[in-house]
């Protein structure tokens, strides 16, 4: 017989990344919170990469910080690389990446968690949900304690009916041996969710006393190193650097010729892999033409001397992995410390969520991270702050919070999942974001600090500097427009310097920045500010001046978008009423239920003349409608 445990306005099951951000949300806004994990010892534990970041990840870890959650600070605090990529390319694509020291970055996490008001970590299994009347209001674990809630969070990760598999060697297990989570996955079947079935992949661990550095490449941090958290100011983290190094023939032969014992060609793994992660094998198999394949060797913190081969993803046997190794430049008499592994795990069809990711199954259960089928730290974070923030408001009464494709990152991916589902683990990439020259690393505040103030997870002081800022750059802008430069003999020799044309006559500061090949810090010696601008804002003043065009374009675009997200459609519609409409499009609606005309527009099988048909049938339905309701 099971004991009430308590009762909160919000529960979170799994600590992982998405858990802990969702918790922290939850907790911030001033509900009564519980978080519940299955081994504290791994709260906001890294089973693959020890990093964050990177292409459109980055922009992620950017935007969770804008909003007010955590992993931007807690990788600033615990880092021990910080590298910007892209650098030779556009802002749009300027991405920041974190090697962590991943024991510190679980510990100071947890601290963090533990430090919170109104947040109660506890170790402990969910294997059951309690649902009456359509609504979750709690969970029961595996001990029989029974914990009540408004809402329930979600955030399994790979825990579900998890299953490790090394060559032949296949067993029930969550990631890095961890218990999996069995129960759980069967209760959400009987109340009717469908699952997929998705696999990922880790790679081994070596000792690195036993690497030949001097046959691999340096990878060094940046010198001056930006940061993720807008409240970071400096840092004195001392940075490591990763090593690059390169698959061999040897090693394409070794996995060529054991191709036999690989679980992903015998037919031992049925889930799904993720397309832009594939294990070294997948790759060997996919790209035989190419002769070598990148590895890095990347070290998992500063107290241990484990490192991770990144780019050796894989389920092949033990045996065969160390034979892969050796054979790699610089690792010939490395020794492993782990087996890398393939791991498949339950998710749930990410279609039977709200753009709020409740479920439309049943109310006041939300699901977020690597069990609605992403992949990723980052996206998973992305995900646990947008559930912890409308399970909160659902516990409050209030409205969810939805983010729109032109705000974020984060409300591409949610708007990709819920409306077009995915078929393999999903990874967030640039050219996912059709608006992504609004959605840069460099802007993330200027896009998403309101909302995170009004919400109540931005204190009062920092949304106050980021008015600061945001007036300090726009009058700059205009400084810059109203500011002549003449046609002196100091500013003929700067052209001349860094290959401009000279002036001809006088023009604008604003005009000449204008030109690709002069930068802020060239107008900042001809015509300094009378007022103080950190880097910061001198980068964005640039920026917004250099692809002003580019930006206008995009922002009439979101502009136009907006006008059909705006046009709501009812939840009672009955698609198959629809007359014209095609049998694809009638099915796929009913089963997505759009919120908008916007988000009908991306579903899989609509086409735009389905679009006007549901316009006319829209403008009727809404006249019928008024009539009634004139009519009392």
């Amino acid at each position: 017989m099971g004991y009430v445990g308590g009762s909160y306005d919000v529960i979170v099951v799994g600590a992982g990344h998405a858990g802990s951000e969702a918790a922290l949300a939850a907790a911030r806004m001033g509900c009564e919170t519980l978080l519940l994990t299955i081994n504290l010892d791994m709260v906001a534990f890294m089973p693959c990469n020890p990093s964050i970041g990177g292409p459109a990840k980055g922009h992620v870890v950017r935007e969770i910080d804008a909003l007010g959650g955590e992993m931007g600070r807690n990788i600033d605090k615990t880092f021990i690389q910080m590298r910007m990529l892209n650098t030779g390319k556009g802002p749009a694509v300027h991405a920041l990446r974190a090697q962590a020291d991943k024991f510190d970055y679980q510990h100071m996490m947890k601290k963090t968690i533990e430090e919170t008001d109104h947040l109660t970590l506890r170790q402990g299994m969910v294997d059951e949900l309690i649902v009456e009347d359509g609504h979750c209001v709690g969970v029961i674990t595996k001990t029989g304690a029974e914990y009540r809630a408004k809402a329930v969070v979600i955030t399994t990760g790979t825990y579900m009916r998890g299953k490790v598999i090394m060559g032949e060697l296949m067993y029930e297990s969550g990631p890095n041996n961890q218990q999996p989570s069995i129960k759980l996955s069967q209760c959400l079947k009987d109340l009717g969710f469908q699952l997929a079935r998705f696999k990922t992949g880790t790679p081994p661990r070596v000792h690195g006393d036993t690497i030949d550095f001097s046959k691999t490449e340096i990878q060094p941090g940046d010198e001056k190193p930006k940061f993720f958290s807008y409240e970071t100011e400096s840092s004195n983290n001392e940075q490591l650097p990763c090593w690059l190094t390169y698959t061999s023939e040897t090693t394409h032969q070794i996995i060529n010729d054991n191709l036999h014992r690989a679980p992903m060609f015998s037919g031992a793994i049925e889930g799904t892999g993720p397309r832009y992660c594939p294990s070294i094998e997948d790759k060997i198999v996919r790209f035989a033409d190419k002769p070598k394949h990148q590895i890095f060797l990347e070290p998992e913190g500063k107290n241990t001397s484990e490192y991770y081969v990144q780019g050796l993803s894989t389920s092949m046997p033990e045996d065969v992995q160390l034979g892969i190794l050796r054979s790699i430049p610089g690792l010939e008499n490395v020794e492993m410390m782990r087996t890398g592994y393939a791991i498949e795990y339950d998710a749930v069809v990410p279609t039977q969520l709200w753009p709020s990711l409740e479920t439309k199954l049943i109310e006041g259960l939300f699901t977020a991270g690597q069990i609605n089928g992403t992949s990723g730290y980052e996206e998973a974070g992305g995900q646990g702050i947008v559930a912890g923030i409308n399970a909160a408001r659902k516990a409050q009464g209030k409205e969810p919070v939805i983010i729109e494709r032109s705000q974020g990152y984060i409300g591409v991916m949610i708007d990709d999942l819920v409306t077009k589902g995915t078929s393999e683990p999903y990874r967030l990439l640039t050219s996912r974001a059709e608006y992504r020259l609004l959605l840069r690393h460099d802007n993330a505040d200027l896009r998403l600090t309101p909302l995170g103030y009004e919400i109540g997870l931005i204190t009062q002081e920092r949304y106050d500097r980021y008015l600061n800022k945001k007036e300090l750059v726009e009058q700059e802008i205009e400084r810059l427009k109203t500011t002549k430069i003449r046609m002196e003999e100091s500013v003929q020799a700067l052209l001349a310097e860094i290959g401009s044309a000279p002036l001809t006559g006088g023009c604008s500061a604003l005009s000449l920045l204008l030109r690709p090949e002069v930068t802020y810090a060239h107008i900042e010696k001809l015509v300094p500010a009378p007022y103080e601008l950190t880097e910061e804002m001198k980068e964005q003043a640039e920026i917004q001046v250099k692809y002003s065009g580019y930006i206008e374009k995009q922002l009439h675009q979101v502009e136009r978008m907006g006008k059909m997200e705006k046009k709501r459609i009812p939840d009672d519609i009955d698609y198959f009423d629809v007359h014209g409409l095609a049998n694809e499009a009638k099915t796929n609606l009913s089963q997505i239920r759009p919120l908008s005309i916007g988000q009908a527009s991306r579903i899989a099988g609509v086409t735009p003349a389905d679009i006007s048909i549901l316009l006319v049938y829209l403008e009727h339905y809404n006249r019928v409608t008024a009539a009634r309701a004139a009519r009392g």
